[in-house]
């Protein structure tokens, strides 16, 4: 079972919703890539509020995300996107359902 997480929460800047949008569904091929990253959602929860929340075997796997083509995408764009800085929130998984469970 997955054990670590993380939860990011983003804002957009007045005007640049759409544009936010559109970053994290292009990210979707670089999460497929990234081999210690088991699943990887990117969430839109109100007209300028974005979550990416994603999940990891090990810390290393997570640590490697942080460090990563998304993260380093996300910190050349959050300026020009984001109303502040994205809150990322480390996060332990106590349960989970995955696919191909009953």
């Amino acid at each position: 079972m997955v054990r670590y997480g993380l939860w990011v929460r983003l804002e957009a800047k007045a005007g640049k919703e759409d544009e936010v949008a559109k970053f994290l569904a292009s990210a979707l091929p670089l999460a497929e890539s990234e081999e210690g990253t088991m699943s990887w959602y990117a969430v839109r929860m109100g007209p300028n509020v974005f979550g990416v929340f994603d999940t990891f075997n090990d810390d290393d796997a997570r640590k490697a995300h942080l460090e990563g083509r998304i993260a380093s995408a996300l910190n050349s764009k959050a300026g020009e996107l984001l109303a502040r800085p994205p809150s990322i929130e480390k996060i332990d998984l106590l349960a989970a359902k995955q696919p191909g469970t009953h």
